[in-house]
């Protein structure tokens, strides 16, 4: 018997939990290699483990283990979606998100329920929890779209708070529709039916609300040490649901969501760390789930759709997202491109197939037979929506001129003389640029050269709503106090990776007793200068200077002649902006313009090629 394998064939359930994670997380990491979505090729793998080779069959080789551990990957998925729901942050969302909300959840839910019975065929039990689940467009989905395409801020917007806000609204509206199918299948009347759902319903918010009571009031008085808080709620989180689902089937999700909910609007001063760390897990379990259900399917299963599924993903695109945008939206002061844009934007991702998945077994088992088909539909769905707007969205965006610049840009925390000379270069190059500083004055040479500019802390919430982050894709952090550009860089790592951030060295950071750990801070720029090293070369005559490199002069020839100049950014019009961390060279040698910081050069040298960056402007000479 081969190692790992069983004396039928099936694969031992370590080895099978080894495989899913490794296809999961395989299939992720090489999506964000090639720039695609994840949840296609998370698809294509679980499909091919499963029906099509037959290594992998969930049923035969972990058994009756699946149901609960998809029954708990979702509730921390449907948990996960709660914490994300903010009151304060939806009192800042613009109209158009809240129309999108308020009117466009319901309106999607009963555009989606009547598709779902009279174009694919379900009946009315199955339509209206499924239609429910499809209120979410996919947070997960979205967001890598958003990048990739990189719209301008309005529209951008609209879509990316739609979905992290109608993610747990969407899980919501299924969870009640599947209780009220579920009472009614098996009370006796409707009275008994009524009083279940609304004991069920009663006693899952409570919980919630008692969960997220405890959790908050614990961490917030300190009885919990900080080691121990992300273990903590996960062991309530799981207290919750198994005791809310104890009383009535299901009703777990609905307490844990209700419970993410009440934490998100706890102003816990450990909630960025708590959500980062469910956030992890979020992706580990919806990379799991996803391959475990695509692995599940049957050819048998998948022969049911017929053409009443393609019908039916075609009226979701072409019908029931435009109609609920367009309807919603109504009466606003959005312009028109911008709703038609959000109106044909509506993909759909994970968490539509693990909760789909989930509750199309429950219904089965209730006696609803044609709830088997809602796995089939829901991957029907995902798949090409994700592939259609994956290849679409940024296209239509260019069509209708909502497409922002297509090479990710530089935001500068710190204004400077230094700061303005490289955002100009860069500017010339139609890379976007942002100077951002909490001083005014030390804006103006950016304000003078016409660049822009944010006044006020990019860490801060205004900066959070009214920067477009989705126009950038590095971050310099160049101010004059070392321990902000430490925090600068360690806080917007994270969101921008650490490979993309990046600060001047610290003044002192050659001490032992100054020095910081690896875990702090960004990748050293501009040769390891100080800030006022940088500045005292600016007065001078230092300047950024750009310089095209060929065969006939590549990086070594511009090193012999500029033996000084220290190499800041190389810009390729094919792979974009990268800005070169101190302890590296340019990864070309020709074929690129080269930014770099130089001392004051003669005219012979201005002519041969490198030239301050600061000359060019748009209309020629400066």
């Amino acid at each position: 018997m081969a190692m790992g394998t069983l004396a039928d064939g099936a694969l031992a359930p370590v080895l099978s939990f080894a495989l899913v994670g490794a296809l999961g997380v395989g299939a992720q990491w090489l999506a964000w290699r090639l720039r695609m979505p994840a949840i296609v090729l998370m698809l294509l793998a679980g499909l091919l483990i499963g029906p099509v080779l037959g290594v992998f069959d969930p049923a035969r080789d972990i058994g009756p283990l699946m149901g609960p551990m998809i029954s708990l990957a979702v509730a921390i998925i449907l948990f996960e979606g709660g914490m994300t729901l903010s009151a304060h942050s939806l009192r800042g969302a613009a109209e158009g998100v809240k129309r999108l909300v308020f009117l466009g959840a319901p309106l999607g839910w009963l555009f989606s329920a009547l598709a779902l019975h009279y174009v694919a065929g379900l009946g009315w039990a199955s339509s209206a929890v499924f239609g429910g689940i499809m209120i979410v467009t996919g947070p997960t989905v979205i967001a890598p779209l958003l990048r990739q395409a990189r719209l301008k801020r309005r529209p951008a917007q609209l879509l990316q708070w739609e979905a992290i806000v109608n993610d747990p609204i969407g899980a919501l509206a299924a969870v009640l529709a599947f209780e009220v199918v579920l009472v009614l299948n098996t009370a006796e009347t409707m009275g008994v039916a009524a009083w279940e759902f609304a004991r069920g319903i009663a006693l899952a918010s409570a919980l919630g609300i008692a969960g997220g009571w405890i959790i908050a009031e614990s961490f917030r008085r300190a009885w919990v040490p900080e080691f121990m808080k992300v273990p903590v709620l996960f062991a309530l989180l799981l207290a919750v649901f198994a005791l809310s689902d104890t009383v009535l089937h299901e009703s777990g999700l609905l307490a844990v969501t209700v419970m993410g909910i009440w934490i998100a609007n706890a102003d816990l001063p450990s909630y960025t760390e708590l959500r980062r760390f469910k956030e992890h897990a979020t992706i580990l379990l919806v990379s799991g789930v996803f391959i475990l259900l695509a692995a599940n399917m049957d050819f048998e299963t998948l022969a049911r759709l017929n053409w009443r599924a393609a019908a039916f993903v075609v009226a979701v695109v072409l019908l029931v997202r435009p109609m609920t945008v367009l309807i919603s939206l109504l009466g606003t002061a959005i312009p028109v491109r911008e709703r038609l844009l959000v109106a044909f934007t509506g993909p759909r991702g994970v968490v539509l197939v693990a909760v789909a998945g989930l509750f199309a077994e429950r219904l089965v088992a209730s006696g609803i037979e044609d709830a088997a088909l809602l796995t089939p539909l829901a991957f029907a769905l995902v798949a090409a929506t994700v592939v259609l707007h994956g290849f679409s969205l940024r296209p239509i965006a260019r069509g209708l001129g909502l497409a922002g610049a297509a090479i990710p840009g530089v935001i500068f925390v710190g204004g400077s003389r230094f700061a303005a000379a490289f955002a100009e270069a860069l500017r010339d190059l139609e890379v976007p640029v942002l100077i951002a500083d909490a001083n005014r004055a030390r804006l103006r040479s950016a304000r003078e050269a016409g660049l822009p500019v944010f006044f006020g802390d990019i860490l801060s919430e205004a900066a959070e709503h009214g920067v477009e982050i989705m126009s950038f894709g590095q971050v310099m952090a160049v101010s004059d106090n070392d321990a902000y550009n430490t925090l600068v860089a360690t806080d917007l790592a994270p969101e921008f990776g650490r490979e993309s951030v990046f600060q001047i060295k610290r003044a002192k950071q050659e001490s032992r007793r100054h020095a910081l750990p690896a875990t702090l801070g960004g990748r050293s720029i501009v040769g390891g200068l100080t800030y006022y090293e940088i500045a005292g070369k600016m007065n001078e005559g230092w300047d950024v200077r750009k310089t095209r490199l060929s065969e006939d002069f590549d990086f070594e020839a511009w090193r012999a002649r500029n033996p000084d100049a220290v190499p800041v950014a190389e810009y390729d019009e094919n792979s974009g902006l990268r800005l070169i961390p101190t302890d590296e060279d340019p990864r070309k040698t020709s074929g690129i313009q080269l930014l770099s910081f130089a001392p004051a050069r003669g005219d012979d040298a201005d002519k041969a090629g490198d030239a301050p960056a600061a000359r060019q402007t748009a209309n020629g000479e400066r």
